[in-house]
């Protein structure tokens, strides 16, 4: 199967780079419903140019409707959805599970892409959504090439291969979503990664070498390209909707090279130019993430969350008013520069020669100097983060042409015959009855030149055949108005083409209860060791979760405790008649059918379509995303559908982040899996520059960040909703502490 190049576009000036620059697709989004909140994005009046356009260079587009949906927006988006269908759209990426149940009943014929957002990260998972009719799966960045090569699946498989990694399992992310009120499961992510944090061991600061303990690098798959190519990947992701058109046009033109040149048998090296140029366009260092089993320090930037650039020079000295610079590259007027180990940037908007007069550019060599906006030290590298005169070179980039083939039938007395094809498409036009030549006879050369001159058409002649008698007067303004009209059709036919047939059935929303669903309370205990579960018991908890198997070993017969099992799966044990709390969609997949299931609230519930769907997979009890509002759930559970026990967390510590990289490396600079830090009996945790607490907690291989504070619900507001299940979250509370938290919350 050919490879697709895919490339992001936050705008359209993007989008066109894109498409000219060698993308075979473009994946945007609307101002809704899309994970990059921030970027321009594009509204209904720019999508349905955009799609034209993509369509008119034989480029897919794929919209990015890749968002956690609430309840209350669900007939929004359904809308939205059948605009972007009746337009044409190859694909829509989704990451609500229960908007894609609702798009393969009402759109039988849109083809549905599973988003990163959805944590694909199993063979089990992928059953699922194969089985929800999804076409293609965008695959977690944790994974490696060589897990992705084992996956049995029938989807295509997607994967990024350039461009920003979040340290967190995408999707499970709640960090910027309690801290801040932005969430990453509704495209507002602030970025709390990029941050710098302090470790703590015991409350002590543990000395790393630098404080962005979160950060990392910029994925860079260049030099791999053959194991891609070879590889079970349909479609090579980039990834930069919040990136300029010249940095996302440059990085897609590279790719292109490498990929034609693998086809062609002729590898493509880059060169020592294209290398700085994508240094100084953007990077965070460059690293070639999981994907290819890249080690912790080398998956990493600690020192720097922010684009360094090139090195272009050091720093000599500083004074009040200006910073001397020695280069070891071209500096020009109006580029931009970072003083590396002082953290702060500029614009050279002055540049000054060692006599103080004015330039506008420097050379290797050269002392020069700068105003003195930032601070900076003497011995400071000096990187280039924008160079104007490149941004210049790319913004004039070579449009793609299309080649197309004509044939001209000319025999008198019959009519003028004039034929286009794009290879796809065939258009015919026939212009007025011929006539003999009085004088001088139209010339096979003369129709041939006429024909070529295709102007600002974004079409490019690659043969034209000639049928046509000698003796012929062809009017010339025919010629080019025949030729006008048939590139005008044949651009109309490219820019609607539709690569699936327009289908759209009726869905029934359910209707509003009058009167709220009232039941019998029941409250429930996540416990991490025996004397919280034996101090929940003691507080009139009922039923209980735990991770520590053991513990639920020597308890299930006795209690209704269930097995929590992790959010990250590689592998799913056996297990039958067992209770078990899940969350993730592998488990679903897995257990439901002959266990009893519970799912987590890393599911991210928040529709009916969602629960509709847990329940069709024999889920007995549900809990809610706990990015729910109370009016949201309310809006939620007014529906008349048939409810499964509805679950939500009272109190707890709220895990915002699980990864796969351990922070606890840094501090001995070991590889994954090597330091054993967190066996020693000692707790780790992360303090922000605020001075919150972040507890962090490993096992499996996995590491797992808890919100700074516990949070605390009003059960009042919610028991006439229809919750049936309130759950404590306990993490390292003691007894004294749940029996007070306990009586404080359910009295």
């Amino acid at each position: 199967m050919k490879k697709e190049l895919l490339a992001p576009a936050g705008d359209l000036e993007t989008l066109k780079q894109a498409v000219h620059q060698g993308a075979d697709a473009v994946y945007l989004g609307g101002k809704k419903f899309g994970a990059r909140k921030f970027a321009s994005n594009f509204d209904e009046e720019e999508m349905v140019r955009a799609i034209r356009y993509c369509h008119l260079y034989g480029v897919k587009i794929y919209v990015t409707v890749n968002t956690m949906i609430y309840e209350e927006e669900l007939e929004e988006v359904i809308q939205y959805v059948s605009f972007l269908h009746h337009h044409f759209v190859d694909a829509i990426i989704v990451q609500d599970l229960g908007l894609i149940r609702i798009l393969r009943k009402k759109f039988p014929n849109l083809e549905i892409h599973a988003s990163t957002q959805l944590h694909n990260h199993n063979r089990e998972g992928l059953k699922l959504l194969e089985e929800l009719g999804v076409k293609r799966v965008v695959v977690a960045r944790e994974l490696s090439l060589k897990e992705i090569n084992s996956l049995d699946t029938t989807m295509e498989i997607e994967c990024f291969i350039h461009g920003a990694l979040c340290v967190c399992y995408s999707g499970q992310c709640l960090f910027s979503s309690l801290l801040l009120s932005r969430s990453g499961n509704r495209g507002a992510c602030a970025g709390i990664c990029r941050l710098p944090f302090q470790l703590l061991e015991d409350e002590r600061k543990v000395s790393t070498e630098g404080n962005y303990l979160l950060s990392p690098r910029e994925l860079n798959s260049m030099h791999h390209i053959k194991e891609l190519m070879e590889s079970k990947v349909t479609s090579f992701k980039i990834e930069g909707r919040m990136k300029s058109p010249a940095t996302i046009g440059f990085i897609v033109s590279l790719y292109r090279k490498l990929i034609d040149g693998y086809e062609k048998n002729q590898p493509y090296l880059l060169t020592e130019e294209e290398k700085k140029n994508l240094l100084v366009l953007f990077n965070r260092e460059f690293t070639d993430g999981f994907l290819f089993s890249s080690t912790f320090p080398n998956l990493m930037n600690i020192k720097s969350p922010n684009h360094i650039g090139y090195p272009i020079g050091r720093v000599v000295s500083v004074t009040e008013s200006k910073i001397e610079i020695s280069l070891t590259e071209e500096l020009t007027q109006e580029d931009g520069i970072r003083f590396l180990e002082s953290e702060t940037g500029m614009i050279v908007n002055y540049l000054y020669n060692a006599s103080s007069k004015l330039i506008r550019s420097a050379s290797k060599g050269e002392h020069i100097f700068v105003d003195s906006k930032v601070s900076a030290k003497v011995g400071d590298t000096v990187m280039k983060t924008l160079d104007k005169k490149l941004l210049e070179i790319l913004e004039q980039y070579p449009e793609k042409k299309i080649p197309i083939e004509m044939k001209v039938v000319a025999h008198y007395p019959d009519h003028f015959i004039l034929t286009v094809t794009d290879s796809f498409h065939v258009v015919q036009k026939e212009g007025e009855f011929l006539s003999l030549a009085t004088n001088s006879p139209t010339t096979e050369e003369r129709v041939i030149s006429q024909l070529r001159k295709t102007g600002n058409t974004p079409f490019i002649v690659s043969k034209i055949t000639v049928d046509m008698d000698d003796n012929l007067f062809l009017p010339i303004p025919l010629l080019n108005g025949l030729r006008r009209e048939i590139l005008e059709e044949l651009t109309s036919m490219r820019e609607n083409e539709a690569s699936n047939q327009v289908v759209e059935k009726s869905y029934q929303f359910p209707k509003i209860l009058e009167e709220s669903v009232s039941s019998k309370i029941t409250y429930t205990a996540l416990v991490r060791n025996k004397e919280q579960l034996l101090a929940c018991r003691e507080a009139g908890i009922e039923e209980f979760y735990t991770p520590d198997f053991s513990l639920y070993q020597e308890f299930k017969k006795e209690l209704p405790i269930y097995y929590r099992l992790d959010r990250v799966m590689k592998n799913h044990p056996s297990f039958s008649e067992e209770r078990l709390l899940i969350g993730e969609l592998g488990s679903v997949y897995s257990y439901a059918s002959n266990n009893e299931i519970v799912s987590d609230y890393y599911l991210n519930v928040a529709n009916h379509s969602m629960i509709e769907f847990l329940q069709e997979h024999d889920v007995k009890r549900i809990t809610l995303s706990v990015e729910c509002s109370k009016e949201q759930i309310d809006h939620l559970l007014k529906k008349q559908i048939k409810f499964s026990e509805i679950e939500m967390i009272l109190y707890g510590h709220i895990e915002v982040m699980v990864t796969k990289y351990c922070p606890l490396s840094l501090v001995l600079k070991k590889e994954q899996g090597a330091c054993n830090l967190c066996k020693t009996g000692k707790i780790y945790s992360l303090k922000d520059r605020n001075g919150a607490v972040y507890p962090m907690m490993q096992s499996k291989e996995l590491t797992h960040i808890f919100y700074h504070t516990p949070i605390e619900q009003e059960q009042k507001k919610y028991q006439s909703m229809g919750i049936t299940h309130f759950r404590f979250e306990f993490l390292n509370e003691t007894k004294d502490e749940i029996l007070s938290i306990v009586k404080k919350l359910t009295k």
